[in-house]
């Protein structure tokens, strides 16, 4: 469990301007977050645009983020669907060698009840081969799985060890914490949350800031894990103008504007999704500018 404890980064995918898997840009980027200081990271995320990836390209980014990281910092992997069969499947297609844990979101657009999601979530855990972690997004998925069902799930399911908790819901989070067996990890899915939750019991986060600010990221959690609230508090409030314009017209076209400011890759996206907007990326760049 120590290790998804702190500060995981949800990686983007950089690309080039003809649309192809931007290798360089992806060194850069694995190198830039490891030198961050962070704990984790965490790859073929939501964030990485996955859902636009063809399995060859899954395959290459994985192959590359393991081959570039060289063994330093532990792997998550996103692996999820809507179809319990295919995800399945999809454990057993992937090379998981070098792979700590498996990052799985709530089934997306079928709407299962709360029953359908534990069931879901319980046929997994059952075949992966690696631990699960759930992953409650409902901005995303239409569906948000409730603290019941998270507690049902981290009590009778073995091999489930904690949750990426993004439903904005504080209350939420904190029946989650209060009800969880000991050994469950609560982690913050939300940048703007992450001071909160781990006030209220969280481990940690997997972070869209932390490609583009790694060490203010891992700072603020890592000041908040060890109760120095004040400085925790101050620096999360310090960069939550730059958190919110990264999100302003959709993730992760505002984190990879600003790493087209950082120099790191380029700020193309795949459709259907654009890149930011020329007003949203000069915000972004006098923001990076106020933060040094």
């Amino acid at each position: 469990m120590e290790k998804i404890k702190g500060t995981g980064v949800a990686l983007v995918t950089p690309f080039l301007a003809g649309g192809e898997v931007d290798f360089k840009g992806l060194t850069n980027l694995v190198n830039h977050v490891v030198d961050g200081g962070l704990n984790y990271l965490v790859v073929l995320g939501t964030t990485g645009e996955t859902a636009t990836l063809s399995t060859e390209e899954k395959d290459q980014v994985l192959a590359h983020v393991k081959s570039v990281n060289a063994g330093r910092l532990p792997i998550v992997i996103g692996i999820g669907g809507n179809n319990t069969a295919a995800v399945v499947e999809e454990f057993e297609r992937f090379d998981l060698k070098g792979v700590d844990a498996i990052l799985s979101a709530s089934p997306y657009y079928n709407k299962p009840t709360q029953e359908g999601i534990y069931q879901h979530y319980k046929v997994l855990a059952e075949h992966a081969p690696l631990p699960l972690i759930l992953y409650n997004v409902p901005g995303r998925t239409a569906s948000n799985m409730t603290a019941e069902t998270t507690l049902r799930l981290a009590h009778t399911v073995e091999n489930i060890v904690g949750i990426k908790e993004a439903s904005g819901d504080l209350n939420q989070v904190m029946e989650i914490v209060k009800g969880k067996p000991s050994e469950f990890a609560v982690i913050s899915g939300e940048d703007v949350l992450n001071f909160p939750i781990i006030a209220c019991g969280g481990i940690g986060v997997i972070s869209v800031l932390a490609n583009t600010l790694p060490k203010l990221t891992a700072d603020v959690v890592n000041l908040s894990l060890n109760s120095d609230n004040k400085k925790a508090r101050d620096l999360h409030y310090s960069s939550i103008n730059f958190t919110n314009l990264l999100f302003a017209e959709g993730n992760p076209a505002g984190v990879k504007a600003a790493l087209k400011i950082q120099g790191i890759c380029d700020d193309e996206v795949r459709m259907p999704l654009m890149k930011a907007s020329e007003k949203l990326f000069n915000e972004l760049q006098q923001e990076l500018k106020t933060l040094g």
